[in-house]
C-alpha cells in the first residue's frame, strides 16, 4: 500500500466530483431539502427531535450508495479501472482512495445538513455533535462500501440503481426506523441483527437520547466499522483485470 498513490486516487475522484454539479447537488442539496420537508411533516412537538437524528444517519447511507455504485460502474465500463490495474496502483490503494474521497464529501454533506438542522430547523440533540458526525460519516462510508460492492454485479448504470431494492430497501425496512426491532417477528429481528444499517440507526438513537459516549454506542460504532472494512475487502475481490 502506498500513501502517495492513495492520496492521488482520492484527489482524482474529488476532481471528478467537483466538475459534476448534478452529483454535488444530489450529495449536499437533496439531504438538506429532505430534512427541511420532514421538519414540517413531523410538526408534532418533539417528533422531529426523535426522527431527525435517525434520518441524518439514513440519508448519507442511501445517497452514498447510489453515487458510489454508479460512479464505480462508470469507471469499470469506461475502462478506467482496467487501465489503472496496469499501473502500480494496488486494489487497497484504490479502495482507500475512494473511502478517503467519499469520506471527505460525507463530512461536507453532513456539515451542511447538520448546520441547517441545528439552527434553522431547531433540532434538539442530547448527545454530542462529535458523536453524531462520527456515526453519520460511518453510515456514509458504509453506503459507499456497499455501493462499490454492488457495482461489481451490474453491467449498466440502470442496473446499478436497480440494486437499491436488494442492498438498501430491506435494511431501511428492518433497521428499526419504522418499527422497533424488538417488536418485530422473531425471524425478522434475527435478519435485522445481521444488517449493518440497524446498528447505524441504533447508534443515532443513542446519540439523540444519551449525553455520554456509552458502551452500547461504542459497540455500534465498532460493528459499523467492521462492516465497512468487510464490504471493502469483498469489493477488492471483484477488482480484476479483464484482459491479460
Amino acid at each position: 500500500m502506498s500513501l502517495t498513490i492513495t492520496l492521488a486516487t482520492a484527489r482524482r475522484i474529488l476532481a471528478q466530483l467537483r466538475h459534476d454539479h448534478r452529483t454535488l447537488g444530489l450529495l449536499v442539496g437533496v439531504p438538506s431539502l429532505l430534512m427541511i420537508l420532514l421538519r414540517y411533516v413531523f410538526d408534532t412537538p418533539g417528533m422531529f427531535d426523535r426522527i431527525g437524528p435517525l434520518l441524518l444517519g439514513l440519508f448519507p447511507f442511501v445517497i452514498m450508495f447510489v453515487v458510489a455504485s454508479v460512479g464505480t460502474l462508470r469507471e469499470r465500463t469506461g475502462g478506467t479501472l482496467e487501465r489503472l490495474m496496469t499501473t502500480p496502483l494496488g486494489k487497497l490503494d484504490l479502495l482507500l482512495g475512494y473511502a478517503l474521497a467519499f469520506g471527505l464529501v460525507a463530512c461536507a454533506q453532513i456539515a451542511v445538513v447538520l448546520t441547517i438542522s441545528l439552527t434553522w430547523l431547531g433540532l434538539d440533540l442530547a448527545g454530542s455533535i462529535g458523536s453524531l458526525v462520527l456515526v453519520s460519516v460511518l453510515g456514509a462510508l458504509l453506503g459507499m462500501a456497499l455501493g462499490l460492492l454492488a457495482s461489481a454485479f451490474a453491467r449498466t448504470e440502470f442496473q446499478a440503481v436497480q440494486f437499491m431494492p436488494a442492498f438498501v430497501l430491506p435494511q431501511v425496512l428492518l433497521c428499526g426506523l419504522i418499527t422497533p426491532r424488538d417488536r418485530m417477528a422473531g425471524w425478522l429481528e434475527a435478519i435485522s441483527n445481521v444488517m449493518p444499517l440497524s446498528y447505524a440507526v441504533d447508534a443515532m438513537r443513542r446519540v439523540s437520547r444519551e449525553t455520554t459516549f456509552s458502551g452500547g454506542l461504542a459497540r455500534d460504532v465498532l460493528v459499523i466499522t467492521g462492516c465497512v472494512l468487510l464490504a471493502l475487502l469483498l469489493g477488492a475481490a471483484t477488482l480484476r483485470r479483464r484482459t491479460p
